[in-house]
């Protein structure tokens, strides 16, 4: 089987390219790929678990399997200020990823903010949560929270993570990460992003209920 890799930003400076085809046998995992690249490039190897993967232009987690002519675009993150992180997920977020894009020696308070789907709002059941957004905008908006933060709170660095798309109860829609060099700046670093975000970011839900009951709301 055979795949076209783009690369894009800091990616493609330290890949030397822009654009290559691989081949690999079936199965053949994101994952795995990655790891074939890490060997061709060594001064790609550290920049790769920062990245996100696209499959044809929709997120691809690592474990995603790879299919005959599919298009994979290695895509730096989409930043704030310097060492902040946002992102929009198709997929899973990950905790260790949003602690890992903030935390540093320097920086001995490390605040994480979960938002999951709840199996009810008030008194009606909640059978799953759909997220929309208006993705260009809502980046260059989280990006915009992520930079005030910091900017507010010497010494913090900030991750926010929303997904889009069908979640269920209990699954994860929304992480913020903040670290600091000590607890209160990452606590009120972390509270404002959460806040802000639910205020000025333009993401909506629909929310799905029992006998096909659907209705949608801006986040609150």
């Amino acid at each position: 089987m055979k795949v076209t890799i783009l690369y894009f930003g800091r990616a493609a400076e330290l890949a030397g390219r822009r654009r290559e085809e691989r081949e690999g046998q079936s199965p053949w995992k994101v994952g795995e790929l990655l790891a074939e690249l890490s060997l061709s490039y060594p001064h790609l190897k550290d920049f790769l678990p920062y990245l996100a993967v696209a499959i044809n232009e929709s997120y691809a987690s690592r474990d995603q399997l790879l299919q005959d002519g599919d298009e994979v675009a290695l895509l730096p993150p989409v930043s704030g200020g310097e060492g902040s992180f946002v992102a929009l997920r198709e997929e899973p977020l990950s905790v260790d990823e949003a602690i890992g894009r903030v935390a540093h020696p320097e920086r001995g308070g490390v605040v994480t903010f979960l938002g999951t789907v709840r199996s009810r709002t008030e008194e009606k059941e909640t059978l799953a949560l759909h997220y929309e957004a208006y993705g260009s905008m809502a980046l260059k908006e989280m990006g915009a929270i992520a930079e005030e933060a910091e900017a507010r709170w010497e010494g913090v660095r900030v991750a926010i993570l929303h997904r889009v798309g069908t979640l269920h109860p209990g699954e994860t829609a929304v992480i913020v990460a903040a670290a600091g060099p000590h607890r209160l700046e990452a606590f009120a670093a972390a509270q404002y992003c959460i806040d802000q975000l639910k205020e000025r970011v333009p993401i909506w839900k629909k929310e799905i209920r029992p006998g096909g009951v659907e209705e949608w709301s801006r986040l609150p």
